[in-house]
């Protein structure tokens, strides 16, 4: 068979959805739709706000907007958002959410994805994904050993807070969850911090993720401090600087070895870009200070990367840089390589770090029982939908 004898694939007429789009987005739909020019920065400020400061869902809300463009407006677009395909709650609050996107185009069924959002006592952090899959093949991270599919648009990652703040009831006269598990209070947000940490080296994306960056720290919307949003590589160096002078979010490195022949067997990205190239361009990122420090992530490997002379190692390696170091006990995985370092030598990593003039918290382990923690996302939710397509026959 010829691909010319191949049917033809059916056509996408979902309406484009302006949930998500940045301000120059709205202004090219709102163009297309024929409004004059010298209207279209104020209906776009009246739709940003509608979107994404009162959470509008139908266009029929907007009640400051005229009668007849709200009309236009449901024609020819909608306010449609990623579909919670499931929510998980683990035992510690942590909520894990399987996103299904909207295709992109006639030949996509669907992609998923998954976020994670961590309540705390003094703060609530949503853990977003760039990509669907991952490239990186960290041996360490079960996310790790999927194949990528796609980068999210910016709309997909803006989606993603979205969603989670009609979930948790954190925009103006929507309840909130009454299970205790979600910050209350007049004033205090359910959704405070973002973290780029969860599905996709969001620095293969980076376009998107600084658009999407730029919606997020919006004032008139989602008002978002930078500083309270963070974007973590595993090490592309070449973009980081870019990343820095462009967009300026708080910068997070996955670090996880002190030597390159270990960190090319945990990270094979450092094959190519090695630690002291990484660590040059953590030096020149644009902002950073004593006051906005880059954090360096390092999970903890029993007997591989934890002993005390690598403790040592790291901090000579980070002497004179603005950091903070995040200690991160293993989350195991169904056919993980790995196991935790036990407690007694975690402290032990900790203290020497500490007593250097670092801060070295310990990570606490949220959601292991949903698998929503560091480097568990999607993986099992995919291995059971194998498993029920394998039982349907």
């Amino acid at each position: 068979m010829s691909l010319s004898d191949l049917p033809a694939a059916p056509v996408t007429t979902l309406k484009p959805s302006l949930a998500g789009m940045t301000r120059a987005e709205i202004a090219d739909a709102l163009r297309g739709l024929g409004l004059p020019e010298r209207e279209i920065r104020m209906r776009v400020s009246q739709i940003w706000h509608w979107v994404y400061f009162r959470g509008a869902r139908d266009f029929g809300d907007m009640l400051n907007v005229s009668k007849a463009l709200r009309a236009q407006l449901a024609d020819a677009f909608a306010l449609r958002l990623p579909e919670i395909v499931e929510e998980q709650i683990s035992v510690d609050g942590t909520r894990k959410w399987l996103l299904r996107l909207q295709p992109v185009d006639a030949f996509d069924k669907g992609a998923e994805i998954e976020c994670v959002y961590i309540p705390e006592s003094d703060r609530g952090t949503l853990c977003v994904s760039s990509q669907v899959g991952c490239t990186l093949n960290c041996s360490f991270c079960h996310t790790g050993t999927q194949r990528l599919v796609r980068n999210l648009t910016t709309a997909e990652i803006v989606g993603q807070l979205l969603v989670a703040r009609q979930r948790l009831g954190d925009f103006p006269d929507r309840e909130r969850p009454t299970d205790g598990l979600v910050p209350s209070g007049e004033g205090v947000r359910a959704v405070s911090n973002i973290v780029f940490m969860g599905m996709g080296e969001p620095l293969y994306n980076l376009d998107c993720v600084m658009a999407a960056v730029e919606v997020m720290a919006d004032g008139d919307g989602l008002a978002l401090s930078k500083r309270r949003i963070t974007v973590s590589t595993s090490g592309v160096v070449p973009q980081i600087e870019r990343l820095g002078a462009e967009c300026g979010p708080a910068l997070a490195i996955s670090l996880h070895a002190v030597r390159d022949d270990l960190r090319n067997e945990l990270v094979p990205l450092n094959k190519k870009y090695p630690i002291r190239e990484l660590l040059q361009a953590c030096r020149d990122y644009p902002g950073a200070s004593n006051a906005r420090r880059i954090t360096f992530e390092y999970v903890m490997l029993k007997g591989v990367n934890d002993s005390p002379a690598e403790a040592r190692e790291l901090v000579r390696l980070l002497k004179g840089l603005p950091a903070k170091i995040n200690l991160i006990p293993f989350n195991p995985w169904p056919g993980a390589p790995y196991e935790c370092s036990d407690w007694e030598t975690i402290e032990r990593f900790s203290d020497i770090v500490f007593n250097a003039g670092y801060a070295s918290p310990v990570r606490t382990p949220r959601g292991r029982d949903i698998l929503a923690a560091c480097g568990q996302l999607k993986s099992e939710t995919e291995k059971l939908r194998a498993s029920a397509r394998i039982a349907a026959g």
